[in-house]
């Protein structure tokens, strides 16, 4: 959808964005619910128009799929947030070094925990190979 925007000096610009949410939601897979969320959270920037629909950008795409990425990862909507425009080219709010030492942290804290499932993991190998003649038979 075409939209156009007012400009000051009196020239108008039309933007196209032209993806509503549920577009949005098909090309990423992701809930419409959840992309609402994202825009609440301020990782998710759309237009309304004035019948009250969203629309998106179609870099939108790239952003919902970095954030999925991040919180895969088990970064929070803050640490998102922050990190966010980072992947939009933009320079971050805020203090970069405060933000990379939080990322760290939640990096190692997924070290820690590969380390601990693979532990387990080769307990029950362990197990299942060691004590698999002795169980009974079910």
């Amino acid at each position: 959808m075409i939209s156009t925007l007012n400009l000051d000096v009196g020239v108008k610009v039309k933007l196209n964005w032209g993806m509503r949410i549920g577009e949005l939601s098909k090309a990423t897979g992701v809930s419409t619910r959840a992309l609402r969320y994202y825009e609440q959270q301020g990782l998710l920037r759309s237009e309304r128009r004035t019948n009250g629909y969203r629309e998106y950008a179609p870099e939108s795409v790239e952003v919902v799929a970095f954030v999925q990425d991040m919180f895969h990862a088990g970064l929070s909507s803050d640490v998102v947030r922050d990190i966010l425009p980072c992947a939009r080219d933009e320079h971050p709010r805020g203090d970069c070094t405060e933000l990379l030492a939080r990322v760290r942290r939640v990096r190692d804290d997924l070290v820690r925990q590969e380390r601990q499932i693979a532990e387990r993991r080769r307990r029950l190998d362990t197990y299942l190979a060691e004590g698999y003649e002795a169980l009974p038979v079910c």
